[in-house]
């Protein structure tokens, strides 16, 4: 498959790295490559539907405390400022993984703008579970690595095979990635 996206150049160098390319980087490069070469189907998706849906209602008093960050590509919901914290709330514990290092890259990103001391908590409300992350120096020369490999994957002209993992049903690519038209 060739990247639609050829209007661009390929060259994605300049384009910033978010906190949604890192959780796609570990769920699923096929994924990543698709939402990064304009090929976003979250939109139809009543699954992601449903997540916003919690991320909106579960904790209504949010916007009046916290504040949003738009920093360096990056679209962080809810920061608590005056306690360096970055709250990021899920549906599910599915992805851990991959919402983990989401967190670590927005606290990654934070110090890279001189903002230090800075922890995330994963808020999982359906579950009434929350996780701390913290990020440590061999997260920060691992996040180095990623951003590379995620520029690399998404400058790639060839989108990454299928996976066949159990979440790829739960995946608003799905459709895309395992129907095929008959002849």
């Amino acid at each position: 498959m060739q990247a639609l996206n050829a209007s661009k150049g390929n060259d994605y160098k300049t384009m910033n790295v978010t906190g949604t390319h890192f959780n796609y980087y570990m769920v699923c490069l096929r994924k990543l490559w698709l939402f990064s070469n304009g090929i976003q189907l979250e939109q139809t998706s009543d699954l992601v539907y449903e997540g916003k849906l919690i991320h909106e209602t579960t904790y209504p008093q949010r916007p009046e405390r916290y504040e949003e960050l738009d920093i360096d590509g990056c679209k962080i919901d809810f920061y608590d400022a005056k306690n360096k914290v970055v709250h990021e709330i899920k549906k599910s514990d599915k992805v851990e993984k991959a919402h983990e290092w989401q967190v670590k890259y927005y606290i990654y990103v934070l110090e890279r703008n001189g903002i230090e001391g800075v922890r995330g908590i994963l808020e999982y409300p359906t579950l009434r579970q929350t996780n701390e992350v913290l990020l440590t120096g061999e997260d920060r020369q691992k996040i180095s690595e990623i951003e590379e490999d995620i520029h690399r994957i998404i400058e790639s002209e060839d989108c990454p095979a299928v996976i066949s993992s159990k979440i790829c049903k739960q995946c608003s690519y799905y459709e895309f990635c395992y129907v095929r038209e008959e002849i």
